[in-house]
């Protein structure tokens, strides 16, 4: 909270107006240590978002998000204007309040002020105050009101005394962190005050932190008649109005409803809201909370209304406040997640308190992210689905490639355990020990798989499920309906649900997959909770079929028995694709429900490189499947002994073999497996990892890591690509009908030039010397392009970095289509299969029963790549390709015909993508590209490439 001192006022400044005062208000605080110079540029850039006049004079001016990373520590300097200063919205600003605050820190000081301000006259006496303690006087000791809201009631208990009331209602107050132990022993001497109507009340200020006032009821009266005893901890005199309020109840005859109601009707009585009082509530969705700029906007609502509307956080005070004054609702601090009430009294009450409702759904001028729509805790429905008919032996069966390579062995079903769990408990507390006893097993469990887990990607990814099990939001909601009567079992699926569920609505399936993480960690939780096994596969070596696996299931599995996954659900880039690609495990993804209808040991041969599998085979498939594995085990044998070579066709046509990366740490591993540089970096992952955008030194930091581990090699970096369909906690954009139609990539970064140009910086400075090629994500046509090269070119100039190229990346039909006009001035192109095939399909690659046909072989999809590659070429640029299809056995020899320069692929791939360029020759190549651009279809592709294949095995390495 706000502790002022007399070094913290600057008393008699003078500005000729509002951009003289915030720069003198800047410098003031990174004088006083507590940001760096460039939070000035912050004050301005928020101040033109819109104006922070918080009335009768005062302003109480603060930094943008972004510039959050200039915040060295969290206060205020106070500067005085006696002869005013004229503000950009037409008022006159006679106090600055200048706020440094990281995270939404300011909001708890925008509370003390706007409860200082409150004091009838403080805003003359502060203009005019010729003594800094007398302004410290009136900002820096303000009596914050008592906290009362669902946590401190403890209602309906099996209470055996009055003494036992008042011992858990400050026992409550103890667990909250309101009060010290010493405060619980001084209730404990006390004799509670009888108030009447089956009310007493026991209070103390001895040991407090933060006043606060709690109720426990009893489920029976107890001696005297009393049902309910209040626990005051007190400070000051700020309680005051809460107990008159209580005292109108007592004198109404109404304090005696209070027993047996639930914890919002009680605070509801204790807010003076009544049957006469209209009232909805609405969770308040804007990012930072109510701060000065929504604040306006409801308070201008507020007014515009017929009559008057009263409101109050129902997670603080049960305090009603006046919705149309501003300083009043400031001194709410409300935050993103908490809930508003409003009441009103009246004819038209209804009309107003909707109109209030809808203002603050509607966001009050901001873009905001829904939260995720709560539901009643439920079982899950993790049992087997509905039979449906197992698939006929012998028949192929088309699914999604996850992982490369060819395997032949018995079935194993993996069926996730059903769960049987009471929806209901009687005991909280009960419940809330079981929960942190399981997920403290859980984390254990995970630990010692990590432990014995092989590779570093198995061992990250598993980390990060030790982070879910730590995630205080899961715990949080999870303990928010165990205080609502669920048992631990049902409150921790629905938590574990409603937060899969908000991730698979992504349209954006690198992120809406991670659904399988939450999923794979709730089951993990719900086994030791239900103290249910989990299903062991056989000793014999097996390929492990499932509706869908977590990565742990994945790490669990011995590399010696099991010879392949297939899943029925998910897609090529779930953390279960991505770990059986690590640990080198054919696998195929997307395949159907009917595969979990296969009997346990029946043979199923897998082909994880073209995506088929089939059930049963014959003797005649047998014997080419064995062939066929002995043979790629001696490719991949030989392509791994010359990863360092070059990728030179056999007539000496050079293709470069780059990797894709999603995190700076895997470059080191990319180079060591052959990769020519890196063709792809998602640099999304950093931003993901930070509760808030990244700041220059931390961004620079991460880019700089690549680099180095590439010694040389070029980089090529995708600036940030996230939007309405994976959008950050932090930067949160309106719902989105088709978030993959919606403000997403360049659209999104050129609406906040200024994260688009703090990365570009960091890249620039990061790269020094070396090779740096920086695109731009989802790019439609030129303008976009000339947009972010404006601010490319501003900072290049500045920069100077040697070795730069700023290109596109071709993911949408337009910029192939328009590559002509393109390549006249970018420097070359990336072209990212899988959003080329969903956008040019209509297909989302994702979808459960389409993904199948979401084939980037397409002869559509591979005449936009034949079209960008012939533009480019023309003015002298490159191209390369850095969607899934760059390892696909059978495009490469496609891709190289088409003359692609470049491609980007998985680092496991890389020694084998080579081998494969090296047996060709480009005569080969083209007549490969010829035959698939003169087909109708992917899967008449497909199946000419193949036949072409069978005729000359060896030279393509298939």
């Amino acid at each position: 909270m706000l502790a002022l001192a007399r070094d913290d006022i600057q008393l008699n400044c003078e500005a000729m107006d509002w951009q003289e005062a915030l720069a003198l208000a800047g410098s003031s605080l990174v004088a006083a240590g507590l940001a760096h110079a460039g939070y000035v540029d912050g004050l301005l850039a928020r101040e033109r978002q819109g104006s922070t006049w918080l009335g009768r004079g005062i302003a109480i001016p603060h930094g943008t998000p972004a510039s959050r990373g200039e915040v060295i520590a969290t206060g205020v300097r106070v500067l005085q204007f006696p002869k005013g200063v004229p503000w950009h919205d037409g008022h006159t600003v006679f106090l600055l309040v200048a706020i440094a605050a990281q995270s939404d820190e300011h909001l708890d000081i925008l509370r003390q002020l706007t409860h200082a301000l409150g004091r009838e006259g403080a805003e003359a006496m502060l203009a005019k105050a010729e003594d800094a303690d007398a302004i410290v006087a009136v900002l820096g000791h303000v009596e914050t009101p008592p906290r009362l809201d669902a946590d401190t009631l403890c209602l309906n208990l099996p209470a055996k005394s009055v003494a036992e009331l008042a011992m858990v209602a400050a026992a409550r107050l103890h667990g909250l962190g309101c009060v010290q132990p010493a405060f619980v022993a001084a209730i404990a001497g006390e004799t509670p005050l009888m108030l009447g109507s089956g009310l007493a009340l026991v209070r103390s200020a001895q040991a407090v932190d933060v006043p606060a006032l709690a109720l426990a009821t009893a489920a029976a009266p107890l001696e005297h008649g009393v049902f309910g005893v209040f626990c005051l901890a007190a400070r000051g005199q700020a309680h005051r109005p809460l107990l008159e309020r209580l005292e109108r109840l007592l004198v109404q005859g109404q304090a005696g409803a209070l027993r047996g109601l639930s914890a919002d009707t009680v605070l509801a009585l204790l807010a003076g809201e009544d049957g006469e009082t209209h009232t909805g509530r609405v969770r308040l969705l804007n990012a930072h909370g109510l701060h000065a700029r929504p604040a306006k906007l409801l308070v201008q609502t507020a007014r515009a209304q017929p009559v008057p509307v009263r409101m109050r956080l129902l997670e603080g005070s049960p305090d009603a406040i006046s919705a149309g004054s501003l300083t009043k609702v400031l001194g709410l601090g409300a935050r993103r997640g908490q809930t508003l009430v409003f009441s009103a009294r009246g004819e038209q009450a209804e009309a107003a308190v909707a109109a209030m409702l809808e203002a603050v759904t509607q966001g009050l001028g901001e873009s905001v992210q829904p939260l995720s729509e709560a539901v009643s805790p439920r079982q899950p429905a993790l049992s087997v689905p509905a039979p449906v008919e197992a698939p006929a032996a012998g028949v192929p069966i088309a699914a999604v490639p996850a992982s490369p390579g060819l395997a032949v062995a018995p079935v194993f079903v993996l069926r996730h355990p059903h769960f049987e769990y009471p929806e209901k408990a009687v005991s909280p507390a009960q419940e809330t020990t079981r929960l942190d006893q399981a997920l403290e097993q859980a984390a254990r469990q995970l630990d010692r798989l990590i432990q014995g887990t092989q590779g570093a990607k198995v061992a990250n990814i598993l980390s990060v499920h030790i982070e879910m099990l730590a995630d205080p939001g899961l715990r949080d909601a999870t303990l928010e309906a165990i205080h609502e009567g669920a048992s631990a079992e049902a409150a921790w699926w629905h938590a574990i649900d409603a937060a899969a569920r908000a991730q698979e609505a992504l349209a954006d399936r690198l992120l809406a997959e991670r659904a399988t993480d939450l999923r794979d960690v709730g089951r993990r939780v719900l086994c030791l909770l239900c103290d249910t096994p989990l299903p062991e596969p056989p000793e014999t070596p097996y390929v492990l079929v499932a509706e869908d696996l977590g990565p742990s299931d994945v790490a669990r599995l011995d590399t010696t028995r099991v010879r392949a996954l297939v899943t029925a659900r998910g897609g090529a880039t779930a953390h279960s694709a991505i770990l059986a690609r690590a640990l080198g495990i054919p696998a195929v993804v997307g395949a159907g429900e009917a595969l979990l209808q296969l009997a346990d040991r029946l043979e199923l041969a897998v082909d994880g490189d073209a995506g088929r599998l089939i059930p049963a085979p014959d003797a005649s498939t047998l014997r080419s499947f064995e062939r066929r594995i002995e043979a790629q085990a001696r490719i991949e044998e030989e392509a791994y002994q010359s990863r360092h070579e070059p990728a030179c066709t056999r007539d000496g046509h050079r293709v470069e073999v780059a990797a894709n990366l999603g995190n700076t740490a895997h470059a080191a591993d990319a180079v060591e497996r052959g990769a020519e540089g890196v063709g792809l970096l998602r640099t999304e992952f950093i931003f993901m990892a930070h509760p808030d955008f990244p700041d220059l030194e931390t961004q620079t930091a991460e880019y700089g890591e690549a680099f180095d581990a590439l010694a040389g090699r070029p980089l090529v970096a995708r600036t940030l690509d996230v939007g309405g369909d994976k959008p950050l906690p932090y930067w949160p954009v309106p719902a989105e009908d088709n978030p993959f139609l919606g403000m997403r990539g360049i659209r999104l970064t050129l609406s906040r030039p200024e994260v688009l140009e703090m990365q570009l910086r960091a890249l620039l400075q990061a790269a020094g010397p070396r090779p740096l090629r920086i695109m731009f994500p989802m790019i439609k046509d030129i303008e976009e392009f000339r947009a972010g090269k404006r601010i490319f070119d501003r900072l290049q100039a500045e920069i100077q970095a040697p070795d730069v190229q700023l290109g596109v990346m071709v993911e949408i039909p337009s910029s192939a289509l328009l590559a002509a006009s393109l390549a006249a001035e970018v420097d070359f192109f990336s072209v990212g299969t899988n959003d080329l095939t969903q956008y040019t399909l209509a297909i989302d690659r994702g979808h459960a029963s389409l993904s199948a046909q979401s084939d980037a072989m397409h002869p559509a999809v591979l005449q936009l790549i034949r079209m960008t590659v012939e533009a480019a070429h023309r003015h002298g640029r490159w191209v390369g390709v850095c969607g899934e299809l760059g390892s696909d056995p059978l495009a490469v020899p496609v891709l190289v015909g088409l003359g692609v320069d470049e491609l980007s692929v998985t680092a496991r791939r890389i020694p084998q993508v080579k081998a494969m360029i090296r047996r060709l020759d480009m005569d080969q190549a083209r007549a490969w590209a010829a035959l698939a651009l003169a087909q109708p279809s992917s899967a008449a592709v497909r199946q000419a490439l193949e036949a072409a294949a069978a005729t000359d095995l060896e030279q393509v390495g298939v």
